[in-house]
């Protein structure tokens, strides 16, 4: 069983850069959900996924993964901050592409999404689910 390298507080966690972080960032986000009595997370299992994919293939330094309600409406939200300074963007369509999906994908599952920068450098991106 893969062992989050650091439980910082409730909601977040810190992902190593392996081929492993995925699959654990999936089951946080599945424990978070369950504690919320949220029986359906395959949206949110299938966003998680491409935002920690794109902080390993793009970004730099440790992989920091929250899952927490929003206060305004209870609706759940993910963010996965690293410290690349590349922007997420979704790409243009191209059939012939094997990759480059995935934000299209976010686009398309969340009720919102963005990327944010933070001052002492790296980024967030973040995604709303809409259950």
């Amino acid at each position: 069983m893969y062992e989050f390298t650091k439980e910082v507080v409730a909601g977040e966690c810190v992902l190593e850069r392996t081929e492993e972080a995925v699959g654990a960032a999936r089951r946080f986000l599945a424990e978070r959900f369950a504690g919320w009595g949220i029986v359906d997370d395959f949206d949110g299992r299938l966003i998680v996924s491409e935002l920690v994919t794109n902080a390993l293939v793009h970004g730099n330094g440790p992989i920091v993964l929250r899952v927490f309600q929003d206060e305004r409406d209870g609706l759940p939200v993910i963010e996965v901050q690293d410290d690349g300074v590349g922007r997420p963007l979704i790409q243009a369509e191209n059939h012939a592409a094997i990759g480059g999906r995935g934000l299209l994908m976010v686009a398309c599952l969340a009720r919102d999404w963005g990327v944010r920068a933070l001052a002492e450098g790296g980024k967030v991106a973040w995604a709303k689910c809409g259950i």
